[in-house]
């Protein structure tokens, strides 16, 4: 009878042209989202939580989220690969909730912090040590460029080089270069209010105690949880917390960084509108600046913050400088000479062993090799 039934059912699912539903793929694994506040709370919480959970379903990961403390125990943290932790303020956790907390990552579990999680957990010494670094002040929210510093992760591969875009930039307490594998940078001379210098990590990871951290300070506007590349971040974070994917052992040294790139060029002259002082420095080999077509002429980049140089690279087109000086200054007045050049014959001139300090680099051209002006394709300055 009852294979009588399944039989029949089978014919009028046939009959009336229906399929049946695809049995649900199991999630890969699932996270729980941690938003409680007992300080400042953002409003892009909710929003930051729905990208999260959109995220997971696309990304085939299930998404709890939670503002209810009293889930940090054994048995419940077990049921997930990750916490992250949204924008969390103030001190949200009792000791036994944090110990539970401290086990799960001592396990093998993942952590992932959103912004204001950096201004959580003061006097817990050991969730400073996962965060990274502790909230110590922020401009107002405003555009700023932020720069790739390991394009290979999954969190920041296809990400721009140099990302610009609108936030609320912290600074830390501290550098948390030596402890952490660094992934992105801000860079100061873009906007006002930073006081970190020319090494502003803000987005990180690292292994902790058994378990795996990561960290960006981005995402404090509702905006930022729209932002392909913002969610793009979020994700390979979420991966790595999850599942360990991407490399991030520590980087103990900065980057070797192009610290003139996109940075503002001023010239001695033009030779026309399409040959502009910014075509040096746009990291472009097919734009150049080019210059007039008498001596002396000059280049020069301003830094934004005051930097050790070790080493800048020219790239001429075919009018080049047979002689020029490399010149550093504190203010773009007084200028020192830390290399001159005499007889070069074009193409790639890479400087190195430098020894200068700056905020602002030129190139001072008194001798042309040709009959033309002065032309680079590329004006790379390197240093600390």
């Amino acid at each position: 009878m009852i294979r009588r039934l399944a039989f029949c059912t089978a014919l009028v699912v046939a009959a009336l042209g229906l399929t049946a539903a695809p049995a649900q793929a199991a999630p890969d694994f699932t996270v729980l989202v941690f938003s409680k506040t007992a300080g400042f709370r953002h409003d892009s919480i909710a929003v930051g939580t729905q990208a999260i959970r959109d995220l997971g379903t696309a990304n085939n990961f299930a998404v709890e989220a939670t503002e209810d403390a009293t889930q940090f125990t054994a048995a419940n943290l077990a049921r997930f690969k990750a916490v992250i932790w949204l924008s969390t303020t103030g001190d949200v956790l009792n000791a036994t909730q944090q110990t539970a907390f401290e086990n799960y990552i001592r396990a093998g579990g993942g952590y992932l912090g959103v912004h204001a999680v950096a201004d959580t957990e003061y006097d817990w010494a050991w969730y400073g040590g996962l965060v990274g670094a502790y909230f110590a002040s922020h401009p107002a929210i405003q555009t700023a460029t932020v720069r790739v510093a390991d394009a290979t992760h999954p969190a920041t591969a296809g990400l721009p080089a140099a990302w610009s875009r609108s936030d609320e930039w912290y600074n830390y307490r501290t550098n948390p270069r030596a402890q952490v594998h660094v992934l992105t940078t801000l860079d100061e001379s873009t906007y006002s209010g930073g006081t970190m210098g020319a090494d502003h990590p803000n987005t990180w990871c690292r292994a902790y105690d058994g378990g795996r951290s990561f960290y960006t300070g981005m995402g404090h506007t509702q905006a930022s949880y729209a932002e392909a590349g913002f969610r793009s971040l979020l994700l390979g974070g979420i991966r790595y917390a999850a599942q360990g994917t991407g490399n991030c052992s520590v980087t103990t040294q900065p980057p070797s960084t192009d610290l003139a790139l996109n940075h503002p060029v001023t010239a001695s002259s033009v030779e026309n509108a399409g040959t502009p002082a910014a075509n040096a420095v746009d990291a472009s080999t097919t734009t150049r600046w080019s210059s007039a077509f008498s001596d002396p002429q000059w280049i020069r980049v301003d830094l934004g913050a005051t930097h050790t140089v070790n080493r800048v690279r020219l790239v001429w087109e075919t009018a080049y400088g047979s002689a020029y000086q490399i010149q550093t200054s504190p203010d773009g007045n007084t200028w020192t000479t830390i290399r001159s050049v005499t007889g070069g014959n074009g193409g790639e001139d890479d400087h190195t062993g430098l020894t200068g300090s700056g905020r602002y680099v030129r190139i001072y051209g008194t001798a042309r090799g040709t009959q033309w002006g002065y032309s680079l394709y590329t004006f790379q300055v390197y240093g600390t």
